[in-house]
């Protein structure tokens, strides 16, 4: 029976559910400094970062040290998809316990840099993420793509082509252990 991109999302949410709840905090330190060393090195301005959930990578360290000298965003729900705000404080707990930054008249459709949660990834380094789409639509809208970082704790990672042509690719992949980069983007930070 061939692998399905539900079947492989399935699996991987199931092994970082008990992988994510083993070294956390020290996993998390990890990927911040893995993270902050590749952004550090930029010098473009916009980027995109999530706000964690708790099965999530979190990246919170390294969005507070960016937020300095670079102009940091995250995402706020609308509808199926979501649009860009910039981050500040206070953030409010929305729809699927995601915290948010206040909604923003401003409309932002440029970021150099997006730094995107997955449950997996496949061959193509095509993003499986929670099932809603909300990030391929989004993805979908902006004026040019830019350059993605995927993040998970643990790596959950197929050779097969599962992702549809619409699902978002990544540059590189990165968690605690091994990082993936696509070498059919040349794309550089």
């Amino acid at each position: 029976m061939p692998l399905t991109k539900s079947k492989f999302r399935q699996d991987c949410m199931q092994k970082t559910k008990y992988a994510n709840k083993y070294n956390k905090f020290y996993k998390d330190y990890i990927l911040n400094k893995k993270l902050l060393t590749l952004l550090k090195s930029t010098k473009r301005v916009n980027v995109l970062f999530y706000y964690p959930l708790e099965n999530e990578a979190d990246i919170r360290k390294t969005l507070q040290k960016m937020r300095k000298k670079h102009n940091v965003f995250l995402p706020f729900m609308e509808g199926k998809s979501f649009k860009m705000v910039p981050f500040r404080l206070p953030l409010k707990k929305k729809k699927f316990g995601i915290f948010e930054a206040g909604n923003t008249l401003r409309d932002i459709k440029k970021i150099d840099i997006a730094v995107v949660p997955v449950v997996g990834v496949d061959g193509n380094l095509q993003r499986v993420g929670f099932g809603k789409g909300m990030y391929d639509r989004f993805f979908e809208k902006l004026q040019k793509r830019p350059y993605t970082i995927f993040i998970q704790t643990e790596l959950c990672y197929t050779k097969e082509k599962i992702c549809d042509a619409y699902d978002v690719t990544g540059d590189i992949v990165i968690t605690t252990k091994k990082d993936l980069k696509n070498r059919s983007n040349n794309k550089r930070i």
